[in-house]
């Protein structure tokens, strides 16, 4: 082994409904490894960095080459570079990679690509994955679930309209746990967060829900508190 080479992967988590089980969950697209270390084993989508790439754009080539994703939450998570985060010997050099995650709407995870060598995974039980990215997907499940408790972060799974029963779906799928409709709704109408929009859900058997949307796409970001749920 010698020298280092930098390279970028990144965790993708969408909501999708699980027809064999009937509900909704965390799931995530996965890569099967060409080559050797771990050849024929899942992985999270990434690649090295170009020399003339910064490392967001290494990680939205690789996300569209791979999975045909072109995610509008992308934020860099955490770099990981142990020592032996791959197999001993291996021939090449040392790996350090910087780690994105990304979140997107159902619709757009819908536009992936989906192969024998891309596939979609539930995210909170996963195959076992090459190098440590079982560890990387863990820390960024951990750092979702502690940001939804305390961010805006939820827009990124919505579109620009949604129904407070909506909102809460993403809450309740991201947190694993169930939460009262009323509490929520009183919480989340006081945050201030979100506005009604004076339009309606249609198409439904009963009484229409209210649309709302956020009040501004910059509270993607951690610029205050939503709400402790």
């Amino acid at each position: 082994m010698s020298g280092i080479e930098i390279a970028v992967s990144t965790v993708i988590f969408a909501l999708r409904h699980d027809t064999s089980t009937d509900r909704t969950s965390l799931w995530m697209p996965l890569v099967r490894r060409v080559r050797e270390p771990y050849e024929g084993s899942w992985a999270l989508p990434g690649g090295p960095v170009r020399e003339d790439e910064d490392l967001s754009d290494t990680a939205r080539r690789t996300l569209s080459e791979t999975t045909a994703l072109s995610p509008t939450y992308l934020e860099q998570l955490y770099t990981f570079g142990h020592v032996a985060r791959a197999p001993q010997p291996v021939p090449g050099p040392r790996v350090i990679s910087v780690v994105y995650w990304a979140l997107v709407r159902p619709e757009e995870a819908e536009r992936s690509i989906e192969d024998e060598n891309v596939a979609w995974r539930a995210a909170d039980d996963p195959p076992a994955l090459a190098f440590d990215h079982s560890t990387i997907v863990e820390y960024a499940l951990w750092r979702l679930r502690t940001k939804m408790e305390y961010s805006r972060i939820a827009q990124a799974f919505l579109g620009e309209t949604f129904t407070l029963a909506q909102l809460r779906q993403v809450y309740e799928v991201v947190l694993q746990r169930t939460l009262d409709p009323a509490n929520f709704r009183r919480q989340v109408e006081a945050s201030g967060a979100v506005e009604p929009t004076g339009d309606y859900l249609v198409g439904g058997r009963h009484r229409p829900p209210k649309l709302y949307r956020h009040r501004e796409a910059s509270d993607l970001a951690d610029n205050g508190p939503l709400t402790r749920l």
